[in-house]
């Protein structure tokens, strides 16, 4: 999260985070973090959970779609960070069985998406799910605070790139056309996919998702096997040829 030139499409980013210490703190959020990589967690945790500085509260953590429910249901937060792919059936999972609480009016439960994703079909599932927002994780911790309190306050709130998909979706009246090979995939492998796709090096692909080289490998052979493509090269085409770079 240090890549200053994507943020969170919103003015004022450092006002509000100043914002957040005046008045001797009284600007609050309450933050559940929902990512299956515990580091990850840690780095945003250490990025934006300096209370009195910034204002957020983490007040919990889940690494599954079964410990992000009971989580959220247990602390009742404001906001939950939530990332897209997730063990037992993604952040749509978690939106799904988490709707009455996004539904309370007294004390809704808002969603903002932070994913190493940038894909468009990703980015419209999860707003459809009902999140108020999505952003990638190169969002700086400014620009990441930033959108935490205005989804707090009702916002939406998209890195400038992923809101022209979310334009473009519900704009159009037609159901985008299902890709049968690409739906053989799963989330994982479509996210490995694209990064060999735009020429990323196994060891780059293993650091930007938090995962190992040797996992990366495995992935790569499931998707050229279910795409029955026999190399990275027509891997590249083939994504290519389906604008998913």
């Amino acid at each position: 999260m240090s890549d200053p030139t994507e943020t969170s499409g919103t003015a004022g980013a450092a006002e509000s985070a100043e914002s957040a210490q005046a008045g001797g703190g009284e600007r609050r959020v309450r933050v559940v973090l929902v990512d299956d990589h515990r580091m990850f967690r840690t780095g945003v945790q250490a990025e934006i959970g300096q209370t009195e500085q910034t204002g957020v509260e983490v007040v919990g953590e889940a690494a599954d779609v079964d410990q992000a429910v009971t989580v959220i249901t247990a602390t009742r937060p404001e906001v939950v960070l939530l990332d897209v792919h997730l063990p037992g059936g993604g952040g749509v999972e978690v939106l799904r069985r988490c709707a009455p609480l996004m539904a309370d009016t007294e004390q809704p439960v808002r969603f903002l998406a932070l994913s190493v994703s940038d894909a468009a079909e990703d980015v419209i599932g999860v707003i459809r799910g009902g999140a108020r927002g999505y952003v990638t994780k190169t969002i700086t911790g400014t620009d990441l605070v930033d959108s935490i309190f205005r989804v707090q306050e009702g916002d939406a709130v998209f890195s400038p790139r992923l809101a022209g998909f979310v334009l473009d979706a519900f704009a159009s009246t037609d159901a985008p056309p299902v890709d049968e090979d690409l739906d053989r995939l799963t989330q994982r492998e479509r996210e490995v996919l694209r990064l060999i796709a735009r020429g990323y090096a196994y060891k780059e692909i293993a650091k930007q998702l938090f995962i190992s080289v040797k996992t990366v490998e495995s992935h790569v052979s499931a998707v050229l096997r279910k795409l029955q493509l026999s190399n990275r090269h027509e891997l590249t085409r083939w994504a290519t040829a389906r604008r998913l770079v």
